[in-house]
Formats: structure tokens, C-alpha cells, sequence
């Protein structure tokens, strides 16, 4: 199987190509490929089969900041291959360009994106994606050349002392065949040398209309961030309860930067010992299933599943049938933070030189605090209106144009544990035939039907009594009609989303980042880099209630 790049096509959000780049072969042209992927109805795949253009291709998309990347192959390829390159494009012209990434400035900056996609391919072969190695590779006009091309003056030739021309002759003796490690520059010079962590995990959770969880996943992303000179040699040691066996069951499927000693890794789980590259990059990814044993699923309770909150809904309250109602049950106890276990975690002095801001500035002991706290109810379309919105905290409103009630609470809103609660009450559709008297939607009973029997056993009163069960009867048969008829505009599902700083789900934890003075190169004498780490989960509409 091939993993050949055959072009590189953008496209802005006018749908004009502002950037074609063919690596090989004959692709199509820009203009051809554009309808032949836009005939596909939204959500568009990734990838998409064309096979009436000659040849037969396939097309991998990718949207990014209302800028669509295409890429082609006529020839059977590894597609997440193709996939991965285009995110590396995107990166690569973040890291150059400027983030966000945005038309302009692709076209203003032609000359630098085309050496950086001659550089990262060559004929269709992948070669080089490290920014640091880039660096050294292509040329970045400095700002005198900007300053002159901006007057109406040509810059300095390639060759000669501007400043991407000067980085060449200095390092004449130390890198002309390239550098000895791809991903970090070489001679890097910083004047404070800091050292971060950030360790963030995506929780993607859905629970039974009992309670019960259906699947419990927490994708981390471990960023660092490098700001040291010369070479330094480094190890980050991770924990989780349990020890050794409890990291080995916690960290699923891991994935690595390439700097990285995998045999570190292999031998002593939790150890990730590399030569980091210069600036912030991923250091490692993995994923931990959050699902509970099948004994605590017998017992199952919020603390299983160690969830900072939790939503249930009800519905189909009220007479009609036209109330449901949310709960959130807000926790204040984080397991396995310091404030739930008051054990303090031992500081990075005590492991290395420097000090330390182990969590978010404010101390090994500082408490994990509920942010960002949101609601999100789906209303099936056939509803017109939800009305009657009461928060017993924070603020609800119901948007029409999504058919989504969103309610939010505020950072000190959600400070305090216990349950909060939301009513609503849905209106239903209108009813074309006759829009009198209407409730929610249908006829009230009141209304009517029930009034004009009243009124004419009223009327009659004097020849025979009122039938007052037989009428109480006919008014409980509407109102059960009334709640089947509601029972469908009933939400299905709630989801939560809110953020939490200084805790993770998963329990992992840094144990120590040690700067190895005997490995290291070109640090300078007493070098003590200032080291900090940070923890944070995330719930993006990731824990859903079904109901």
C-alpha cells in the first residue's frame, strides 16, 4: 500500500482556491474537485470515493478554521496517512503563519508556505513535519525585508545577511549535514529556562435512564512546554492509585511524541524519559476507561464513576403532561484530589533543582473548583416553545432557531454541593382547525369540553341532578389523551458540560520532572529551570443522560 501525496489544494470560505501544490502525477484541477465534493450532503466524510474522473481518485477533506484542505490519490494509499499529513499542514502553517489560520494570510505569506510544503514532501514522500527542523530548513523573511517590501523596495537577495539568511553561516559548524535530533532546533539560547506540564482530560460519558453508566471513556493530552537551553535530558514520572498495576490499567492505548524512549517506557511503566523539542507540543496521549468494576456496578452510585456532577431528567409531569423537569446534582468532593484525601503530593524541589507551581498556582493543596457548568437539552422539532423556564440556580432560556434549552450556571452557582433543579413546560403544536381555547397546543378540557357539559347540566339542573362522576371520568380520559399527545415533544436526552482545574478523572498525577545534568548538553552552569504543572478536565456536552 502506497503513501504517496499526489496534491495539496485550500480552499477559503468564498470557496476560492487560494493554494494549489502538486507533488506528482497528473491530479485534477481545483475546479474540478471542488463540485464533485460539494454534491455530498453535509456532514461531509473525510474521505470520499470519486469515480467518474479518470483516473478513479479519492478524496481526503479536512475543515479548519473555515479553511477546507484537500488532498488526492489515484492509487490505493493508507488513509489515515493522508489524514494525518493534512493535520501536520495545519499545525506546520499555524506555527509559521500565525494562528488562527486565515486566508490572508496563507496569500500574503506564499513564499514561506510554499518552502514549507516543498520541505515537509518531496514527490509525493513525507519526509519532514518537525517544526524545529523547519526552522532550520526555511527561510522566514525578517523584518527589515518586510520593512523594505512595505516601502516599495526589494528585500535582501537569499544569500544574503537578513535574518533568515544569517542562521545558515552560524551554524556552518555544527549542522550543515542536518541536525542530530529532527525535532529540536540546534544552538537554542533562552534567557529563563521553564519547564510545564498541562495534562487535560475529555470525558466522554453516557448513562442508562436509570443512572446506570453505558460507556465511561476520558481521553488526557499531556502538553508541555519547553523553554530551556541547549539540550536537555529530562524525565516525568507519573502515578495513579494503585501503583504500577493501577497506572498500567489506567493509561489505555498510549500514544507518544517521537522523542520519546519507548524502551523507558516498557520497562518502567509511567516513566517518559526524552530530549523535549524547543516551545509547547504534545508530549503523549492516552485513554482511560472510567467504567466501574462489576462489583460497584451492582452498588452503583455518582461516586463510582467519580463525576463532578450529574443530570436526570423528568418528564411528562403535570396534569397534561406538558412539565418536565431537570436535576443536576452538583458533588464538592473530587477523589483523589488533595482536598479529598488531604495527602499532599510531594513538591518538585524535593525531586530536582527549582521551584514549583504544582497546581494552578495556588499550591499542592489548593481545591479543584466546578466551572463552566452547562445544560444542554435537545426539544424535539415538532414543539413550538418551551415556556415557564424556573432555575432554582443560575439561568435558562430556550432557543428556538437550535430547538435547545440551554441553562448555565455561574462559577459560584455551582461552588456549593447539592441538587438543582429546572421546570419547563413544552407548548405544543397548533392545531389548524380550530386555535380556540388551546392549551399547549390542544383543547383544554376546561375549555372546551367540559364547560359546555357543566353549562348545560347547569341549565337542566332542575329536572335531574348533575352527573358528576360521569363528567370527572370524561375530563381524566382527555387528560390521559393529553399526555400521550405531549409523551412525543418530551426531551430524550440532557447532556452536561463544565470544566474542573487542579483535577483529573482518571487519577494520574506528576510525580516528578527531573533534569538530568550528566545527559544534558550546552545548559550552562547552575541552571535551575522553573517547573510547573496544571490539571484540568473537560466535559464538552460529554456526559449525556438518556431518558
Amino acid at each position: 500500500m502506497s503513501t504517496a501525496v499526489e496534491a495539496i489544494y485550500i480552499f477559503d470560505q468564498n470557496n476560492d482556491c487560494i493554494l494549489e501544490h502538486v507533488y506528482r502525477s497528473r491530479p485534477p484541477a481545483s475546479r474540478t474537485l471542488l463540485p464533485l465534493y460539494q454534491r455530498h450532503a453535509q456532514p461531509r466524510p473525510a474521505v470520499i470515493y470519486l469515480p467518474d474522473i479518470n483516473p478513479p481518485t479519492v478524496l481526503f477533506s479536512l475543515l479548519h478554521a473555515n479553511l477546507l484542505f484537500l488532498s488526492t490519490a489515484s492509487t490505493d494509499v493508507e488513509p489515515l496517512f493522508i489524514l494525518e499529513f493534512l493535520h501536520r499542514i495545519v499545525d506546520i502553517l499555524e506555527e509559521f503563519v500565525g494562528a488562527p489560520l486565515l486566508a490572508n494570510k496563507i496569500a500574503s505569506s506564499y513564499d514561506v508556505v510554499a518552502q514549507l510544503l516543498g520541505e515537509m514532501c518531496d514527490a509525493g514522500s513525507v519526509c519532514n513535519t518537525e517544526p524545529n527542523a523547519l526552522r532550520d530548513n526555511v527561510d522566514i523573511p525578517g523584518w527589515m525585508d518586510k520593512f523594505l517590501v512595505g516601502v516599495g523596495l526589494p528585500g535582501n537577495p537569499p544569500g544574503s545577511l537578513s535574518t533568515g539568511g544569517l542562521k545558515h553561516p552560524l551554524q556552518l559548524g555544527s549542522s550543515t549535514t542536518g541536525p542530530a535530533i529532527p525535532w529540536r532546533r540546534a544552538n537554542v539560547r533562552h534567557t529563563s529556562n521553564e519547564l510545564y506540564v498541562d495534562i487535560v482530560e475529555t470525558l466522554n460519558v453516557t448513562l442508562a435512564p436509570s443512572g446506570r453508566p453505558l460507556a465511561a471513556i476520558a481521553n488526557g493530552s499531556i502538553a508541555f512546554t519547553s523553554r530551556i537551553s541547549g539540550v536537555p535530558d529530562l524525565l516525568l514520572t507519573l502515578s495513579a492509585s494503585g501503583g504500577k498495576i493501577g497506572l498500567e490499567k489506567a493509561i489505555e492505548l498510549p500514544v507518544f511524541h517521537p522523542c520519546v524512549r519507548l524502551a523507558r517506557w516498557k520497562e518502567r511503566p509511567g516513566e517518559l524519559s526524552f530530549i523535549p523539542p524547543d516551545g509547547k507540543f504534545v508530549l503523549a496521549g492516552y485513554e482511560v476507561n472510567l467504567m466501574p468494576s462489576i462489583h460497584d456496578l451492582k452498588t452503583w452510585s455518582d461516586a463510582n464513576l467519580q463525576l463532578p456532577a450529574s443530570v436526570e431528567v423528568l418528564k411528562s409531569l403535570g396534569p397534561n403532561g406538558a412539565d418536565f423537569e431537570i436535576r443536576l446534582t452538583i458533588h464538592n468532593t473530587f477523589p483523589g484530589s488533595a482536598s479529598a484525601s488531604q495527602i499532599q503530593r510531594p513538591a518538585f524541589a524535593s525531586r530536582s533543582s527549582g521551584t514549583s507551581t504544582p497546581v494552578f498556582g495556588g499550591g499542592s493543596n489548593a481545591a479543584p473548583t466546578l466551572q463552566d457548568v452547562v445544560v444542554t437539552v435537545p426539544i424535539p422539532s415538532a414543539a413550538r416553545s418551551v415556556i415557564d423556564l424556573r432555575a432554582s440556580r443560575g439561568e435558562a432560556y430556550f432557543t428556538a432557531s437550535e430547538s435547545v434549552v440551554e441553562w448555565r450556571l455561574s462559577t459560584k452557582a455551582a461552588a456549593s454541593s447539592g441538587t438543582a433543579t429546572l421546570k419547563c413546560t413544552i407548548v405544543g403544536p397548533v392545531d389548524d382547525e380550530d386555535t380556540d381555547g388551546l392549551v399547549n397546543g390542544f383543547h383544554s378540557g376546561s375549555t372546551y369540553g367540559a364547560y359546555d357539559e357543566q353549562q348545560d347540566a347547569y341549565q337542566a339542573s332542575a329536572q335531574e341532578p348533575i352527573k358528576i362522576p360521569k363528567t370527572r371520568d370524561k375530563q381524566d380520559a382527555q387528560d390521559q389523551k393529553k399526555v400521550q399527545l405531549n409523551a412525543p415533544l418530551m426531551p430524550s436526552s440532557a447532556s452536561l458540560s463544565f470544566s474542573v482545574k487542579g483535577w483529573l478523572a482518571s487519577g494520574i498525577k506528576v510525580d516528578g520532572l527531573m533534569l538530568d545534568n550528566r545527559k544534558s548538553r550546552g545548559l550552562g552552569e547552575g541552571v535551575k529551570p522553573y517547573k510547573g504543572v496544571k490539571y484540568l478536565t473537560v466535559s464538552r456536552n460529554g456526559i449525556e443522560t438518556r431518558c
